[in-house]
């Protein structure tokens, strides 16, 4: 049984709920969010896109299937801490399964439970992303207000740099047909696995590699991953994007990827009001007619005006709860980009094929340069 210790959470904004403590015990803030997806908790949890947010669960129960090593998108818990409704001590499901509250003692975080979240989202809809603090060991309210100022914005943070690796690395066969180059921003690992599964070679390339470090590895195609943090906050990686795109290498950015290579060609990108985070986003394929439902996981979007009126730009997805730019493409180009998570740990499949684009891609660029 979990110990019952009381823990507060407070918002920047002054308001204050009381729950339960969940993890382990501490004191821990960030940036709230919230994502609608049902299940994949574990995938969510150990995305590298939450760093430094504090993420509440819509969904009702958390925990109550466990979890399991085959499930996590990188080498640890990323989320800063965990809001939920119920939090289930008891787990059922086969396998090596060890309990959520387990996997949060272990990665040293924690969080609050037993508070209604339908009222916070609905607050947090309404009055936009802030920060927050959750204490399971300060119960004044006035000193938590001082430990939360502490927290930095995340409009104009880079956090790249926090989960990046430090060093390059290979995935695959080195026989393979195609090897591509992934500039990791903060990588899942499913995105890896796909590329790998179409028969690529890939190497992962720190945040900051420079022209010279990615060129030397002679990619066939160069893969921009998702990560933390407000792109605007990255010109060196931008400047190196551009680079990248004036060479006659196919290329495919996912969510911050696709927001710094929409920054290379000048357009600009802005802080959502609460962003899109869950397994359940309607996006429709401009180029096909066709409705996909996507996995999402951003608070950065990209300027869709600019885009329209960009003379090398065409939209080519959007997203269709709020209208705003879901993808794109240069059409001069084998270059292209979504908001999205085609690789879709957790969520539907049906956005896989844009893995498929991009192999066709640099398949079609080396027969043209035989």
């Amino acid at each position: 049984m979990i110990e019952k210790n009381k823990s507060i959470l407070l918002l920047a904004d002054g308001t204050v709920f009381e729950g339960i403590a969940i993890g382990k015990p501490g004191t821990y803030s960030g940036e709230i969010a919230f994502n609608t997806g049902m299940t994949g908790y574990q995938e969510i949890f150990t995305d590298p896109s939450y760093y430094e947010q504090i993420l509440i669960m819509t969904t009702s129960h958390i925990g109550n299937y466990g979890t399991i090593k085959k499930e996590i998108e990188s080498d640890s818990i990323k989320i800063a801490g965990l809001i939920v409704k119920k939090f289930s001590e008891t787990h059922s499901r086969a396998g090596d399964v060890t309990s959520l509250n387990d996997l949060l003692i272990e990665n040293n975080r924690g969080g609050i439970s037993d508070i209604d979240t339908r009222a916070l989202v609905r607050h947090v809809r309404s009055k936009g992303a802030m920060n927050v603090i959750i204490s399971s060991e300060i119960m004044d309210i006035e000193e938590l207000k001082k430990e939360l100022i502490k927290t930095p914005s995340m409009d104009g943070l880079e956090l790249s740099s926090k989960v990046s690796t430090e060093s390059p690395f290979t995935v695959g066969d080195e026989n393979s047909d195609y090897k591509v180059a992934l500039l990791d921003y903060g990588v899942k690992k499913n995105i890896v696995r796909c590329l790998v599964d179409r028969g690529c070679f890939v190497k992962v390339f720190p945040y900051n590699s420079n022209l010279s470090d990615i060129t030397a590895f002679q990619p066939d195609g160069i893969m921009l991953s998702n990560g933390p943090g407000d792109p605007s906050a990255m010109p060196n990686e931008i400047a190196t994007v551009k680079e990248l795109t004036q060479l006659a290498i196919p290329m495919f950015g996912i969510c911050l990827g696709h927001q710094i290579l929409a920054l290379s060609q000048g357009l600009s990108t802005f802080k959502m009001h609460n962003g899109h985070r869950g397994v359940n986003h309607p996006v429709k394929n401009l180029l096909t007619g066709k409705g996909e439902i996507t996995s999402q996981n951003h608070g950065f979007v990209v300027n869709r005006e600019e885009a329209e009126a960009h003379a090398n730009i065409e939209m080519t997805h959007v997203h269709l709860n709020d209208d705003t730019l879901a993808g794109f493409k240069l059409k001069d180009r084998k270059i292209f980009s979504v908001q999205y998570h085609p690789e879709s740990t957790p969520g539907p499949n049906d956005s896989r094929y844009l893995f498929d684009d991009f192999v066709m891609n640099i398949k079609e660029n080396k027969s043209q340069l035989v």
